[in-house]
């Protein structure tokens, strides 16, 4: 298995960034609903300025990985540690201002309906800088929409009056307009043609280059792990593991996907069914 912390990345990082203290440390966690095991036993640190992709089959539990990373949910045991602070030790109002560094890119967009789109993007402001006065918002708000290639006369629009491929460009304005240094992206380019997921990760790769940001990117287009990632984590499902084994299958650059030596990752990044309709058969027999 090959393991990022001893792998070069596939584009170029700095050695200042590689050299620095991990941003993001995960600490055997563990999560579970309903006495549903999701994740077990997981430890990983993520570096300043990597661009993780987190891939794996529907069920493996790579969104609750990513949504625990940004305090949506609490681990049943271990820690989740940002910048060297535990969040599970956070108070609320400490929580609310960690979440400041943090951006969402989440997969439908989830734009306010009700606001044009100058206001979804400049909602984040408002509620976290409201001293900002209103020249300085404006000025943010055209900024990250032209960085997101969408024109000026978009602002006065609704989401409803705009493409999905637009939408999902919408959220990433919002999600970096308070210059976050983490952006975790929940399948950016889900129910988009092949050009506008192409388009959608040439702007993560630009966000990127223009900012200082941490990236995780929850995916199942294996273009998109490919293009923008230095490092992949491939989960597999608790439920279909052995006590004492990883749900982790492969950890490093996203060259050694194909040559990878568990099967099973080989299988998935072709999207080949391999084994699966024997198992499918089995638990239907």
């Amino acid at each position: 298995m090959n393991l990022a912390e001893t792998s070069m990345p596939s584009h170029e990082v700095s050695s200042e960034e590689l050299d620095a203290t991990p941003l993001i440390e995960v600490k055997d966690l563990h999560v579970e609903f309903d006495g549903h095991v999701i994740l077990s036993g997981i430890t990983r640190s993520i570096k300043r300025g990597q661009t993780v992709a987190v891939i794996g089959e529907s069920g493996c539990g790579k969104t609750v990985f990513m949504k625990t990373l940004v305090a949506l949910i609490k681990p049943t045991t271990g820690h989740v540690m940002f910048d060297g602070r535990d969040l599970n030790r956070q108070s609320p109002a400490q929580l609310a201002q960690i979440r400041r560094r943090f951006g969402f890119v989440f997969q439908h967009a989830a734009l306010f309906d009700s606001m044009n789109i100058f206001d979804n993007v400049a909602f984040p402001i408002r509620q976290n800088e409201p001293q900002t006065d209103e020249d300085e918002v404006r000025r943010r708000v055209r900024q990250h929409l032209l960085e997101v290639g969408l024109p000026e006369e978009v602002a006065a629009k609704y989401p409803a009056e705009i493409s999905g491929g637009m939408q999902k460009r919408v959220g990433l304005a919002r999600a970096l307009v308070l210059k976050p240094e983490l952006v975790v992206y929940d399948e950016p380019t889900t129910g988009l043609d092949p050009i506008m997921s192409d388009v959608i990760n040439e702007l993560i790769l630009n966000t990127r280059r223009t900012y200082p940001v941490t990236s995780v990117v929850v995916t199942h287009d294996m273009r998109t792990a490919r293009k923008v990632a230095d490092r992949v984590i491939m989960f597999f499902p608790r439920r279909m593991l052995d006590a004492g084994q990883s749900q982790i299958l492969f950890d490093g650059p996203p060259s050694g996907l194909e040559h990878a030596e568990d099967r099973r990752v080989r299988q998935f990044v072709r999207g080949e069914a391999g084994d699966r309709i024997r198992e499918m058969s089995r638990a239907t027999a």
